[in-house]
C-alpha cells in the first residue's frame, strides 16, 4: 500500500482501488467544450438548481416562464436545453463562457469527475481529447475524486 495526499486528504492506496488512485489532474480552460455539440446531451437540473439559474438571469419571479424557455422533461426528469447545434443554452456562442457560471448545475460543476469519464484510462483519455483541462492543473486526490463522484450521483438522484 502506498499513501496518496493532496491538500491534507490521505488515502490508502492497494489494489481494489481505482486505476485513478494516484489522483487526476484538471484545471478548467474555461473553452466551453464540456457544454458543446455535437448532437443534443442531457444537463440534468434539479428543482433548486432551476430556482438558482432562474434568478441569476432575473426569472426567479417566473419559473413556470424559465422552465418553459430553458428546460426540457426527458421522462420524469428536467434537463436545460440546447441550442440546434448542441450547445448548450447558457453557452454565450461568442465568448465560449457560461453565462450562469456562478448558478451551473451540480452536473456541470462535476465535470470532468463523472464516472462516465473515469471508468476506464480509455475514458479519460476520450475525455481529455476534447477537455483540455484534463491532465493539467491541480491534482485531485482520490479522496476528493470520490467525492466529486458521489456529489454527481447525489445531483442526478436530487433531478429525479
Amino acid at each position: 500500500m502506498n499513501s496518496n495526499s493532496n491538500d491534507g486528504e490521505k488515502a490508502e492506496i492497494d489494489d481494489r482501488d481505482p486505476w485513478y488512485a494516484k489522483g487526476l489532474s484538471f484545471e478548467c480552460t474555461q473553452c466551453g467544450n464540456c457544454c458543446s455539440g455535437p448532437g443534443t446531451g442531457f444537463v440534468w437540473v434539479s428543482e433548486a438548481e432551476i430556482s438558482a439559474i432562474a434568478a441569476r438571469i432575473g426569472m426567479d419571479d417566473d419559473i413556470d416562464g424559465f422552465e418553459r424557455k430553458f428546460t426540457r422533461r426527458i421522462g420524469a426528469r428536467v434537463s436545460l436545453v440546447e441550442y440546434s447545434d448542441g450547445d448548450c443554452i447558457f453557452l454565450d456562442p461568442k465568448s465560449r463562457n457560461c453565462s450562469v457560471y456562478e448558478a451551473r448545475p451540480v452536473q456541470c460543476r462535476t465535470w470532468p469527475f463523472w464516472d462516465s469519464n473515469v471508468v476506464t484510462p480509455k475514458a479519460w483519455g476520450a475525455a481529455a481529447k476534447s477537455c483540455p483541462g484534463c491532465n493539467h492543473g491541480k491534482l485531485y486526490s482520490l479522496v476528493e475524486i470520490q467525492k466529486t463522484l458521489r456529489t454527481d450521483k447525489l445531483g442526478a438522484e436530487n433531478s429525479n
